[in-house]
């Protein structure tokens, strides 16, 4: 009776121990996980902290460098001078919106030009490879994919 009653306590022992072991094992990877789940949370925000100081670097570039056609004359084409401002569109926003169709929609990746497209900043970038052409519709362009 003795050694039944002693041989049931190790088993029960047995069972303690492999049950703490199991829970070590399980938190062991949990800690690992929390661990991997940070360090991927932290590299997101400093790559979110990037991409915001390169989206600011690139307006303000884009400000300083492609304005938009004054009334009073400070664009360099008279032809391009009459036409209001205010129906135009920044070179920021035709970026913007290229890349935009281009990521939401990357089966038809082509924008209809309007009016609001100053002509030499089209002409800009379809002359640096930018922006491309429709092969069959000169009214529409798209980004160039250059991440393909």
């Amino acid at each position: 009776q003795r050694e039944q009653q002693w041989h049931d306590e190790q088993e029960q022992i047995l069972y303690t121990f492999k049950e703490v072991e199991e829970e070590m094992k399980k938190e062991a990877v949990t800690d690992s996980e929390k661990r991997v789940f940070q360090e991927l949370k932290n590299q997101m925000s400093e790559l979110k902290e990037y991409k915001k100081k390169l989206m600011n670097a690139l307006g303000e570039f884009l400000e300083e460098h492609f304005p938009l056609p004054e009334k009073n004359g400070n664009a360099k084409k008279k032809k391009y001078s009459e036409e209001p401002s205010e129906q135009l569109i920044t070179m920021h926003e035709i970026l913007e919106v290229l890349l935009n169709q281009l990521i939401c929609t990357p089966h038809e990746p082509y924008v209809t030009v309007d009016d609001s497209f100053w002509p030499p900043y089209l002409e800009l970038l379809l002359r640096s490879g930018i922006v491309l052409r429709h092969p069959e519709d000169p009214n529409k362009i798209r980004l160039e994919a250059f991440h393909e």
